[in-house]
C-alpha cells in the first residue's frame, strides 16, 4: 500500500476543537434548605469549639501572663497622719483639792503595796505580755545579707558579707517589702534575705534613701517556702504622734548588734522640730540599747512599728539616750520607695520665718539655714540665708509648704526656685533653675 502523504499544517492556522459548557441544573428548594442547615450547623459547632477553647485557655493565660501586669499596676499606699497642733496634756487639768475618799483610797493602796512581798512570778507576769509582743513582731524581722565580691592584696577573690536587720513593712501579691539600713545594700553585689523559718531568698533593691540612711528591699514570694510565706506578716505602722515622754518602747531588729535581739527602754525626750534635708522631722530619744548601723526598730506596746534608730542627732554630751526617726514623718517618702520611686532631693535645711524675724525686716517665706554641700540647690547657686518664696508655681510661706512641694517634684527634672537675698539696703529677688536630685 503506498504511503499516503499527510498534508502539512499551514503556518498560523488554528484547529477547532469541540467545546462544551457544563450547566448545573438549578437547586431545588429542598436542597437549598438542607445546604443552609448544614452551614448553620457548622457555624454553631465552630462557635462552640471556640468558646470551649477560650474557657480552657483563659485560666492558664491569667495564671501565667496576667499576674505581673496586675501586680505592677497596684501601687502601695500608706495613710498619712497629721501631727497634733499642740501637745496634749499628760494629766487632766484639775485645780481642786482631792476629796477625802480619794485620799483614803490612796492610803489603802499605799499600805497594801508596802506590805505586799513581790516574787519572781510577779515580775514574770508583768513582762509576759511584753514577751508576747516581742515574739509576735519578731516573726516579721528578717536578716539581710550584704554580699560583696572583693580581692585581697594577692588578687585572690574574697567574698565579704554583712548581716543587718530588716522589717517587713508591706506584702503584695508578688513580693515582701523590707525596710532595712542603707548599709545593707550600699555597694552590694548581691543581697540575701533570711526569714524566721530559715528560708533564704534573693533580694533586690526597690529604692534607697541615703539622707535617712534606709532602703527598701523586695523579695519574690515564689522563692520562699510555704511556711515562710504563711508565717511572715507585714508589720503595722503605728502613729508616732501619740508617743509621749516617759512611754515604754520595745527595740527589735539588732539592738545588741545581733539580728533577732530585743531591748526595752523609755522615751526620755522628744525633739518635735528637727531640721533635716528639705523639711523637719520629729526625733525620739530613748534610753534603750541599740545599733543604728545593724538596724534597730522601735515598737509601741501594741507591736506597731513607730520608728528606727538613726546615726544622726547623736548627743555630743555622751548621754545614754539614742535618737530615732518616726515613721509618721516618713510615710510619704516610704510610700515612694516601696513603689520604686526615688525620693526627690533639693538639699536645703529650712526653718519658718517667725514673727520676731519678720518684725526685724525679714520677708515672708522659709529661711535657708543650710544649703547642703554639693546638693542640687547648692550647685545651682542658692546660698545660706536666702529666703525661699516660690518653688515652681507654688508660693512658699511655711516649712510645711516647702516640704510638700519638694515631695511632689520629679527626680531629674528642672524646677524654678525663687529666693530673696539680702543686699546692702534691701532684699533682691533671684531665680534659679535647680535639677531635682535623689536622696
Amino acid at each position: 500500500m503506498p504511503d499516503q502523504k499527510i498534508p502539512e499544517q499551514e503556518p498560523g492556522r488554528k484547529h477547532s476543537f469541540i467545546r462544551e459548557k457544563v450547566v448545573r441544573p438549578p437547586m431545588s428548594r429542598g436542597q437549598i434548605v438542607r445546604r443552609v442547615a448544614v452551614y448553620l450547623l457548622i457555624a454553631v459547632m465552630a462557635g462552640a469549639a471556640a468558646g470551649a477553647g477560650f474557657a480552657v485557655a483563659r485560666p492558664l493565660a491569667e495564671r501565667y501572663l496576667a499576674p505581673e501586669e496586675t501586680e505592677e499596676s497596684i501601687p502601695i499606699t500608706l495613710p498619712i497622719e497629721e501631727p497634733e497642733t499642740q501637745p496634749q496634756p499628760t494629766e487632766p487639768e484639775d485645780t481642786q483639792e482631792p476629796s477625802e475618799p480619794t485620799e483614803a483610797v490612796k492610803d489603802i493602796l499605799k499600805d497594801a503595796m508596802e506590805d505586799y512581798e513581790y516574787s519572781v512570778d510577779d515580775v514574770n507576769a508583768m513582762f509576759s505580755s511584753l514577751r508576747s509582743v516581742v515574739q509576735e513582731a519578731d516573726r516579721s524581722i528578717v536578716v539581710v545579707h550584704s554580699v560583696k565580691q572583693e580581692t585581697d592584696w594577692f588578687d585572690n577573690p574574697v567574698e565579704t558579707s554583712g548581716l543587718y536587720a530588716g522589717a517587713v513593712i508591706a506584702s503584695t501579691p508578688h513580693d515582701f517589702l523590707i525596710f532595712t539600713p542603707d548599709h545593707a545594700v550600699e555597694d552590694a553585689d548581691s543581697i540575701k534575705v533570711t526569714f524566721s523559718d530559715g528560708t533564704e531568698a534573693d533580694g533586690t533593691v526597690r529604692q534607697s534613701d541615703q539622707a535617712a540612711g534606709m532602703a527598701v528591699v523586695a523579695v519574690d514570694k515564689s522563692l520562699l517556702s510555704d511556711t515562710a510565706r504563711n508565717n511572715t506578716q507585714a508589720l503595722t505602722l503605728g502613729n508616732a504622734y501619740g508617743i509621749r515622754q516617759g512611754d515604754l518602747m520595745i527595740a527589735l531588729g539588732a539592738p545588741s548588734g545581733i539580728v533577732h535581739s530585743s531591748a526595752y527602754g523609755f522615751v526620755s525626750y522628744i525633739l518635735r522640730v528637727a531640721q533635716v534635708p528639705d523639711g523637719v522631722a520629729r526625733v525620739l530619744y530613748a534610753d534603750i540599747g541599740s545599733s543604728a548601723q545593724a538596724g534597730t526598730f522601735l515598737f509601741n506596746l501594741s507591736g506597731e512599728l513607730v520608728g528606727w534608730v538613726t546615726e544622726a542627732f547623736q548627743s555630743e554630751s555622751g548621754g545614754c539616750s539614742v535618737p530615732a526617726f518616726t515613721v509618721s514623718d516618713y510615710r510619704t517618702k516610704l510610700e515612694k520607695m516601696s513603689n520604686g520611686v526615688a525620693v526627690p532631693y533639693v538639699g536645703i535645711k529650712v526653718q519658718d520665718v517667725t514673727e520676731t524675724m519678720t518684725s526685724a525686716g525679714m520677708p515672708a517665706g522659709v529661711y535657708a539655714s543650710e544649703c547642703i554641700l554639693d546638693g542640687p540647690a547648692y550647685n545651682a547657686g542658692i546660698q545660706n540665708g536666702d529666703i525661699v518664696v516660690r518653688i515652681g508655681d507654688k508660693e512658699i510661706v511655711s516649712v510645711k509648704d516647702y516640704q510638700t512641694q519638694v515631695e511632689n517634684l520629679t527626680v531629674g527634672r528642672d524646677v524654678t526656685i525663687v529666693v530673696l537675698r539680702k543686699g546692702i539696703d534691701e532684699y533682691r529677688e533671684l531665680e534659679y533653675q535647680v535639677t531635682v536630685g535623689a536622696r
